[in-house]
């Protein structure tokens, strides 16, 4: 993996390069201009309470047609912010996911990327419905992906499930009920990592939050052996084209990073190399062992006060304005009631790594936190919570970094 690794280096720093002039995002490889105009809908049979079923025009695999399934709904009103909601590994559409967010008063569209839909209405399995392959589907995805390096450009995964979420953004924006202006975009893992892509890509988006997804997948993921198993051409060329580190220093919206300590699929290292890379402003929500599914990506807290914070003036979450080895500062409109330094005395992979957490001390004025790392920690990092038990972290620090 050593030639793999130097040659993608060399990559990565001439795009980032370009990325500086501002050239990088002509050479995406999709045409911006064709996906940022609203698609041809069709109307889906499936039935799920309180969304719309539906079907998109996206663009053309092998040469021939393609739609994309899709759950909308929105709440009674007029101008109303909208989100944007990417599946990863193994799921679908969310119905529900689109409920949760019209409750929470936004329209939302949830698009398969893999070209499935729904097979049958199953309220008992939320975020895990049976699902088919559709007539006008597109490639499969995830981790057939890195099979297809072969193939055109135009009729890998990739290619195609970022082209379904930008349609998706597009298709949302044109809505009457929905202000354009107010759109903000969430995906989980895989999703998460489409995500990444997306915020260097599309920037109509308002804001993005990428659950467990980042980039950096050919130096430490849960893909490793796929890209050894490919070999290093392919690999290369995967990388070049799809990793998200290519894109991530085009994103200059607002960023919100939620993950946890030991994921296995996209392990803490990458995700803080990841972080880096863009441009905007960014928060961190990093959670001790934080689960990975599709209802712990979908529904943190965080997320939503994040949103409102953007899209519907909210209370912000808490900023951190600096990061030292032994203190966090931060401003906050929320009152911070509670902080903790997270750390861990391991080296190694980091999802085997035993993580520990120790109380840290918030200054009369609850603008610092403090606490000093115990001996022998590798790695730590500090967790404020508010009166809700919303965590926004600090970013983490290493004895060697």
């Amino acid at each position: 993996m050593k030639k793999m690794t130097l040659a993608r280096s060399a990559a990565l720093a001439a795009v980032m390069s370009l990325a500086l002039s501002g050239q990088t995002r002509a050479a995406t490889p999709w045409d911006l201009k064709a996906l940022g105009q609203a698609p041809k809908v069709y109307e889906a049979q499936t039935r799920e309470p309180g969304v719309r079923a539906l079907y998109f025009e996206s663009v053309p695999y092998k040469g021939k047609p393609t739609r994309v399934f899709a759950y909308y709904g929105a709440p009674a009103g007029k101008k109303l912010p909208a989100m944007v909601l990417v599946h990863g590994g193994g799921g679908t559409a969310f119905a529900e996911w689109v409920r949760v967010w019209n409750r929470r008063g936004y329209a939302a569209i949830a698009m398969d990327t893999c070209g499935y839909e729904p097979d049958k209405a199953d309220d008992t399995n939320r975020w895990n419905p049976p699902k088919k392959r559709q007539v006008f589907g597109g490639p499969e995805g995830w981790d057939a992906s890195f099979n297809t390096t072969g193939e055109l450009v135009t009729d890998q995964w990739t290619y195609h499930a970022v082209a379904a979420v930008i349609l998706a953004h597009s298709l949302i924006r044109s809505f009457p009920e929905v202000d354009p202006k107010r759109v903000g975009v969430t995906g989980i893992s895989w999703g998460g990592y489409l995500t990444c892509i997306v915020s260097g890509v599309d920037s109509r988006f308002r804001f993005a939050v990428p659950v467990y997804g980042c980039g950096f997948l050919g130096e430490d993921s849960g893909w490793v052996k796929d890209f050894k198993r490919i070999g290093p051409e392919k690999a290369e060329k995967w990388l070049t084209l799809w990793d998200p580190s290519v894109y991530l220093p085009n994103a200059k919206m607002a960023m919100l990073w939620v993950s946890g300590t030991n994921d296995s699929a996209y392990p803490l290292g990458s995700l803080r190399k990841s972080y880096d890379l863009p441009k905007g402003p960014r928060t961190l929500t990093l959670r001790l062992r934080m689960p990975h599914s599709h209802p712990d990506g979908a529904l943190p807290e965080e997320i939503a006060a994040f949103a409102d914070a953007i899209l519907k003036r909210g209370v912000p979450l808490p900023r951190v304005v600096n990061t030292s080895a032994e203190m966090v500062e931060f401003k906050s409109a929320r009152p911070v009631v509670k902080a903790e330094l997270n750390f861990t005395k391991d080296e190694g992979p980091w999802p085997g790594r035993k993580w520990e957490s120790i109380l840290a001390q918030i200054d009369r004025k609850g603008h610092r936190a403090s606490a000093q790392p115990p001996v022998g920690a590798t790695t730590w990092y500090f967790n404020l919570f508010d009166a809700q038990g919303l965590v926004v972290s600090s970013e983490c620090m290493s004895s060697n970094r």
